[in-house]
């Protein structure tokens, strides 16, 4: 394998759900270390069930998830110890990746389940008549201060701060109360007593300990963490506000985009985020292809950007689809915060922020489908919001297409590589290969047809851990984990 990118295989499926279990072995820098089936993993919020009296039979078949159980977000925390997943039915699973041990080198990097919440719960707005999903749009991890663990959720209207933390000790020995937690008779007190605290078995607890609401009019399509850990922004289609992580009831509106009359609006906003390193500076992107750069020491109202990067279209390329697929679905600052990453419908765009008249470097995801747009119109995939990652140095990036393919390309060797993400593919003792699509009419063996594609498969949502190479690939109701190989 020539290039600098992995042959896939899968070595493992969650083991308290042991539908098959495989292990494979490849020559390459990578392998995959995890299969979860998210929707098996729902948890019981009212009681506990014991999954191994669970006939799981049936679930054998993807075609089962219902449309609760699609991932809608993936994200490493600050260290990649912890995975968390968002999906459409508003629960959160996290995972947490397992020690290293001598005796099982090849289990490093392997992601157990550490935590399942229901994070959001459908809602009604009578005053708009407006039903409010679920579904988990972003999560974003705060950095770590102490043994607990911080995140933000949100869905279309409102952001949660949940904390994640462990207990594995009970207080004992209480003068008012019985070890069933029922109340005493004082008259039957005769002795003082000093509770003590007695071990117990490890509790992962999920506790909300803040709720943002009541301020967006539009669907919040992002959120972002500063780097001063004390404030984050959330955006939806015409506004950005800028919250105190402290304060829940009063939110700073940063950026409005809304015309006085709304037959005047042209475009909205699609993705936002701050740089990494510079609490004051962050960059919204938009439905026409445009990203503005903003800096809120020069106004307390970012109407006017600092920075506008927008590459000039060419007129030769023109077509009803043009502003479409223009469209920018996510963008990333590098670590570096010297670059930024967008992606629209068919490219992967990297800016340099010295540089505002065009990108750096574009790289073509799926090209092979401009020819079928009109179809991709008529069935509502053409307005599908891909993500796109870095890997820990900036060198890396990685996005996803539809037939559960994902892309990676390096930047250096300016190489790319087709894999795909399917159970129907991890057989045991087979490599995953790279995968080529074909679009003429001669078609090699190891090649799949345009016309072959599955657009119902596809993958939007991906992360890559913060220092290693370490991927998760959410493709429907599936989360894939990968990893490079151990020597």
């Amino acid at each position: 394998f020539l290039l600098a990118f992995p042959s896939i295989t899968l070595i493992r499926t969650v083991r308290f759900l042991p539908l098959f279990h495989v292990l494979i072995s490849v020559k390459g820098p990578w392998i995959p270390v995890s299969l979860f089936l998210v929707y098996k993993i729902k948890t019981q919020m009212d009681e506990e069930i014991d999954t191994r009296k669970i006939n799981n039979s049936f679930l054998r078949d993807h075609n089962y998830a219902t449309e609760a159980d699609i991932i809608s977000t993936v994200e490493f925390n600050s260290t990649g110890e912890l995975l968390a997943t968002g999906d459409k039915g508003g629960r959160v699973v996290v995972f947490q990746r397992e020690q290293e041990s001598k005796n099982q080198p090849h289990r490093r990097g392997e992601y157990n389940v550490y935590s399942t919440f229901q994070s959001h719960e459908p809602e009604f707005d009578y005053l708009k008549s407006l039903e409010i999903e679920e579904k988990i749009n972003k999560i974003r991890w705060l950095p770590q201060q102490n043994a607990a663990y911080f995140l933000l959720s949100t869905n279309d209207k409102t952001v949660k701060l949940w904390k994640v933390s462990e207990r594995d000790k009970r207080p004992e020995g209480y003068n008012l109360k019985d070890e069933e937690g029922r109340i005493r008779d004082p008259t039957t007190i005769t002795a003082l007593r000093v509770p003590v605290l007695q071990p117990m078995d490890l509790m992962v607890e999920a506790t909300p300990r803040r709720v943002f609401s009541n301020a967006h009019t539009y669907h919040i399509n992002s959120i972002s963490v500063n780097s001063d850990y004390e404030t984050y922004m959330s955006t939806d289609d015409l506004r950005i506000n800028l919250w105190n992580l402290e304060i829940t009831n009063r939110s700073f509106n940063i950026v409005d985009i809304k015309p006085a009359n709304m037959e005047m609006l042209t475009e909205v906003i699609t993705a936002a985020e701050f740089q990494p390193s510079q609490c004051n500076t962050f960059v919204y992107s938009s439905s026409k292809g445009s990203i503005r750069l903003c800096d809120m020491r020069a106004s307390a109202l970012c109407d006017n950007h600092s920075k506008l990067f927008e590459e000039p279209e060419d007129p030769s390329n023109r077509s009803f689809f043009s502003e479409i697929i223009s469209s920018i679905s996510d963008v990333k600052f590098s670590h570096s915060g010297r670059y930024l990453m967008t992606r629209d419908y068919l490219t992967v765009k990297v800016w340099d922020l010295n540089m505002e008249s065009k990108p750096l470097e574009t790289y073509q995801v799926h090209d092979y489908l401009r020819s079928k747009l009109c179809s991709l119109y008529e069935n509502d995939c053409i307005f599908d919001k891909f993500e796109c990652v870095w890997n820990g140095s900036d060198s890396v990036i990685m996005t996803g297409s539809y037939n559960n393919f994902f892309r990676m390309f390096d930047r250096n060797t300016k190489r790319d590589v087709t894999l795909e993400a399917s159970r129907e593919n991890s057989k045991p003792r087979a490599i995953l290969k790279p995968r080529k699509v074909c679009v003429g009419g001669k078609r090699r063996k190891d090649e799949i047809s345009v016309d072959s594609l599955d657009f119902s498969k596809k993958i939007l949502h991906s992360a890559w851990h913060p220092s290693e190479n370490i991927i998760a690939v959410a493709a429907t109701n599936n989360l894939y984990i990968f990893q490079d190989k151990v020597n």
